[in-house]
């Protein structure tokens, strides 16, 4: 057993080693299975746009299907609906078959990591079934995919939390402050130059007359939050530095750059549907989320409420039921951004993510992200007093 287990780590070091291409056709390779995953999932994300904005011209061929009703249940809203469903069956079956798998040398492993002409045909298959599927039954599928969509946006926003404050420990790690030291200065100015200029921008651009109220107070709302998080982060004891906080509020002008009233919007009346700057910010926000699946997939350390100090040379490199558990609930988030949270919500082309619901989702996600970083800088002192008491 043990001669098996160096041997399958040597095969693993020399594909880690290659190229690509060689990663690629050689074997299972869970490191480079994950960009695999993450290119279908892309592919997932292209089609269900292309169903919304260009079905219509396939509604001839639509109009076969039984389940679509004459053609007009598999497109728009609900036909991102069934794209969304056919990619959260593949994943979640994938999660199911690959939850637990600990060791390189199990089965599972080489299920997850090998085997793509079979998973290609079980995702293209499943993505044909999910048309075949009654309006009714999408509709339920709609309803459990909001619930889905927040679970990934709570994920998320755990391991963007984890991240920074891991990044902060390294920074002020007693082995790195000296070197590093500047480094974390020169981030935490220039992410608080960033969000100061953000925070600016957002009033010249969508509040240029005192009448945007609504606008005026999200914005301000914002930079009062940004204050928030650096008074409890710079307090004596938490003592969490300027780092965590300052990358905490990027994330927080990200959320907030497009407040709910357009019509304040300075030039809104200029711009025109399908025009270039709707058609970058869409490519730009389907890879920025795609992005954002890939690395809180491979992030499950971020939930292991024990830290293991070493890992024996045979461990998977990252959780790989986690990271299809989060490519299935991100299956239904890309779902939400599409139809802007709303079933019934007919977007226009190379739009995403728009609309009053979206509005509200990105706000109290916001404030949700402020209570979990305040929570996690203060638990350690919160508890750490706790155990001070229970010992004296």
């Amino acid at each position: 057993m043990e001669a098996t287990r160096h041997s399958i780590h040597e095969s693993y070091a020399k594909l880690v080693d290659g190229s690509w291409w060689s990663q690629f056709r050689h074997g299972s390779n869970p490191w480079m299975a994950r960009y695999v995953y993450g290119f279908m999932f892309l592919a997932s994300n292209l089609l269900a746009w292309a169903v919304r904005d260009y079905g219509r011209s396939a509604l001839t061929e639509i109009k076969r299907i039984k389940g679509c009703e004459g053609g007009t249940d598999c497109l728009g809203a609900e036909g991102v609906l069934r794209v969304s469903l056919g990619c959260f069956i593949f994943y979640f079956t994938m999660f199911l078959s690959t939850a637990g798998t600990s060791k390189l040398h199990e089965a599972r492993e080489s299920w997850h990591s090998g085997w793509w002409s079979a998973k290609i045909f079980m995702m293209i298959f499943f993505m044909v079934l999910s048309f075949f599927v009654p309006s009714a039954a999408v509709r339920i599928y709609g309803d459990i995919a909001h619930f889905g969509a927040g679970v990934f946006l709570l994920i998320q926003l755990v391991s963007i939390v984890s991240f920074i404050t891991w990044l902060n420990d390294c920074v002020h790690s007693d082995q790195s402050e000296d070197r590093c030291h500047i480094y974390g200065m020169l981030l935490a100015t220039s992410a608080y130059v960033v969000c100061i200029l953000g925070v600016i921008f957002m009033y010249i651009w969508y509040a240029p007359q005192p009448s945007c109220l609504l606008n005026i107070f999200f914005i301000t709302w914002t930079l009062v939050l940004l204050q928030l998080m650096t008074s409890v982060s710079l307090h004596p004891k938490v003592n969490a530095g300027f780092l965590t906080p300052g990358f905490m509020g990027l994330y927080l002008v990200f959320l907030c750059c497009e407040p709910p009233e357009t019509k304040c919007i300075k030039k809104s009346e200029a711009a025109t549907k399908g025009d270039w700057l709707s058609i970058i910010t869409f490519v730009v926000a389907v890879v920025a989320m795609v992005i954002a699946t890939f690395s809180t997939g491979i992030d499950s350390k971020c939930f292991q409420f024990k830290k293991e100090e070493t890992e024996d040379e045979d461990e998977v490199p990252y959780g790989y039921g986690f990271f299809h558990l989060v490519f299935a609930t991100g299956a239904m988030y890309f779902a939400m951004l599409l139809i802007s949270w709303n079933t019934h919500h007919v977007a226009a082309k190379w739009t995403i993510d728009v609309g009053w619901t979206s509005t509200w989702v990105r706000i109290v996600n916001e404030w949700l992200a402020v209570c979990v970083y305040i929570w996690m800088v203060v638990a350690p002192v919160i508890w750490k007093h706790r155990q001070a008491q229970a010992s004296t």
